[in-house]
């Protein structure tokens, strides 16, 4: 085949490709990035320049199902990047108060969006990479919730990431293992990293500086942060994070990967163990969004004992191996209205503390019924407690900050008596508030005040490694002999010692956790 008939060739592919056209160059198209795959023509939005469904890897489909990323193949005519490719394979029907779904899903996902006040290849303006939660089962970096566009107009360089969820992104099967032993298990961790060095190779052309990348993530976008500063694939590629709302779930050994694999293979009609690399390969990506059972995926953790995630996260920060660069870390304050979502019944959890659970209802002296303080000790169990733990022990070795985020939108606040629930703080870090479909109705400004203050520390952070925001408290960072942590309530305050006594004693009777959330 000639160059000139590749060429031909590929730029009919990009016609069908998903979210992807020849471009035309308009009034409102932002100017011309030309990437290392080839040029891509942007769009102007909400005062910012964005650049949608770029392909940062290859798609994995067929025989490049459930391997490590592979570049993308290059394109030589300009391509227009002004709508969001389609998210992965995931579970259909998601609520909005999970930031709802992104539409249509598609094996072929491995895109990414990038917002920039100005494209040019000297700005060196600093860099932020959200990675969207969801449990490893839903989500997608093109949801309005996560525009990049308020940041952008700060100053910021930001990108959005899609990466493969549910079975196609975090498998084991005995096939595979015979196939590769030993080989990769979080194919969607995976993926997050091919994003960052796909950053590290391009932004500066986006007018990013790739010496000056931050992380940062909610719920299993949190977990996935904190993976990436234990895994030794992803050194050097970020040099600050933002870790939010992640929880205590351990990863799930890959022994119990496999058992989950096998499982979910025969709830799709093939035979169990015994089914081959290539039945697994050929079956539509379709299916996996609609097994039925339980024990069929490792949600909502990734996996540990494979290249990217040699050992679990807990282990990682307790010897020291994480990456040492500044982090964020904090909670919401009824982070566990997740809980259902997770497969944790907050009053099972206090009767399985047994002895413990005695101690645990003393230090809710002010709650009388035996809901509520399962409710609050389970949250702290499962989050507010692993902030504390990570926190002290990330301080040795690197700045870190921690938050509280405690904060309902105004409108909403009959609906939460318990308090912000878990994600509620990520349209005021992102601060869009008025782009996010779920609050652009109901937000006041005494929400967008907050919001204002919020997206400050966090842009700031990504800037220059010091939270900090115009009218806002001085955020210090974090001690482990004299902890403090910003609390975001209807003010915004800095709270020293902040849950201290009770959380020194549920960190002492961690010997529990691993029996209660064993995987």
């Amino acid at each position: 085949m000639t160059p000139a008939v590749r060429a031909a060739c590929a730029c009919v592919a990009l016609l069908f490709a998903p979210g992807v056209q020849v471009a035309r160059v308009s009034a409102q198209d932002a100017p011309a990035v030309t990437t290392q795959s080839g040029p891509l023509q942007g769009v102007s939005e909400h005062g910012v320049l964005a650049y949608k469904g770029i392909p940062y890897a290859a798609p994995p489909v067929g025989d490049l199902r459930w391997r490590a990323p592979r570049p993308p193949a290059a394109w030589q005519d300009a391509r227009k990047a002004d709508a969001f490719a389609r998210g992965c394979i995931a579970l259909p029907g998601i609520p909005l108060e999970f930031g709802g779904d992104p539409g249509p899903h598609s094996e072929d996902c491995l895109y990414l969006n990038v917002w920039t006040p100005k494209a040019d290849a000297g700005a060196k303006l600093p860099v932020m990479v959200w990675i969207h939660g969801g449990a490893y089962v839903f989500g997608s970096g093109s949801l309005d919730l996560y525009s990049g566009a308020p940041l952008a107009k700060r100053g910021a360089v930001v990108v959005t990431i899609n990466y493969r969820l549910m079975q196609l992104g975090f498998f084991a099967h005995p096939a595979l293992e015979r196939e590769t032993p030993g080989g990769p298990v979080n194919f969607g961790l995976l993926d997050q990293i091919e994003a960052l060095r796909w950053v590290r190779a391009n932004i500066a052309r986006f007018g990013g500086d790739p010496g000056n990348v931050t992380i940062f993530g909610q719920s299993a976008g949190g977990k996935s942060v904190l993976a990436l500063f234990s895994s030794p694939l992803a050194r050097g590629l970020f040099h600050k994070g933002i870790a939010q709302s992640s929880y205590i779930l351990p990863e799930a050994k890959r022994a119990k990967a496999v058992e989950a694999g096998i499982k979910a293979v025969d709830a799709l009609g093939l035979p169990g163990p015994d089914a081959t690399a290539e039945q697994l390969r050929a079956l539509p990506a379709e299916k996996f969004s609609t097994p039925k059972g339980k024990g069929l995926s490792v949600s909502p953790v990734p996996v540990q004992g494979d290249p990217v995630l040699p050992v679990s996260v807990q282990e990682a920060f307790k010897k020291g191996w994480e990456a040492r660069v500044p982090l964020i870390l904090g909670s919401t304050s009824d982070d566990i209205s997740v809980a259902a979502a997770f497969g944790i019944d907050p009053e099972a959890l206090l009767k399985r503390l047994g002895a413990a659970g005695f101690l645990v209802r003393v230090l809710y002296p002010g709650e009388r019924d035996r809901g509520e303080v399962a409710r609050q000790a389970a949250r702290d169990v499962v989050f507010t407690m692993p902030v504390r733990w990570l926190a002290d022990a990330h301080a040795t070795r690197a700045s870190t900050w921690r938050f509280y985020f405690d904060h309902v939108t105004v409108a909403n606040q009959p609906k939460y008596p318990n308090g912000a629930p878990h994600g509620a703080e990520v349209p005021y870090v992102l601060d869009t508030l008025d782009l996010f479909s779920g609050t652009k109705d109901i937000a006041v400004e005494a929400d967008r005040k907050i919001a204002r203050a919020l997206s400050g520390y966090w842009f700031e952070f990504a800037r220059t490694g010091n939270p900090k925001a115009d009218g806002a408290p001085p955020w210090p960072s974090h001690q482990a002999k004299r902890d403090r942590t910003l609390f975001v309530g209807d003010k915004i305050e800095v709270d020293d010692n902040f849950m201290r006594a009770r959380l020194n004693i549920l960190l002492g009777v961690t010997r529990f956790l691993t029996h209660l959330f064993g995987r």
